[in-house]
């Protein structure tokens, strides 16, 4: 499913690992997901958990570089005053199908924790409209992250 974000993703990682620097992708990714996990106010270790295995799939990192760009995204994100600034140069970066995936992969780190708040939601969809994914597309990866992982599936916009 995330094949492509995943190969786009894995080549921007042939350079130095540790240095994330504020145009790199991979900080930004991480800082939108580190964004939405923390939502809801709460930050569980499911939802940690599936954070570092999804990064870790599409990245290759080792355990070290992993730690740094979990820091460098958590730095990011606490910085940020809105999405915009990690939307907007990821929107130039990734194709269609790449910011459909990566919205896919914000919802399996909100599904972690076996539930979505209303909170998550609205950042995904701010996230998405920022990215330019429809709302259709955001929906059904909802539904097909949420069939996967046994949360609830409807058919509704929230």
């Amino acid at each position: 499913m995330f094949d492509r974000l995943q190969r786009f993703l894995s080549n921007l990682s042939r350079g130095d690992k540790r240095s994330f620097d504020a145009g790199d992708p991979r900080l930004a990714v991480m800082a939108l997901c580190i964004q939405v996990m923390e939502s809801d106010g709460k930050v569980l270790d499911a939802e940690r958990s599936t954070l570092r295995e999804r990064f870790r799939v599409l990245y290759g990192l080792d355990d070290a570089d992993l730690d740094a760009l979990v820091e460098a995204g958590t730095a990011a994100a606490s910085e940020a005053i809105d999405f915009f600034q990690f939307t907007s140069e990821l929107k130039r970066q990734l194709s269609d199908e790449q910011k459909v995936d990566l919205v896919g992969l914000l919802w399996e780190i909100v599904y972690a924790d076996g539930e979505r708040s209303e909170l998550e939601d609205h950042a995904i969809w701010r996230i998405a409209d920022l990215l330019g994914v429809s709302g259709r597309e955001r929906i059904m990866k909802r539904q097909e992250v949420a069939g996967r992982q046994g949360g609830e599936r409807t058919d509704d916009d929230g």
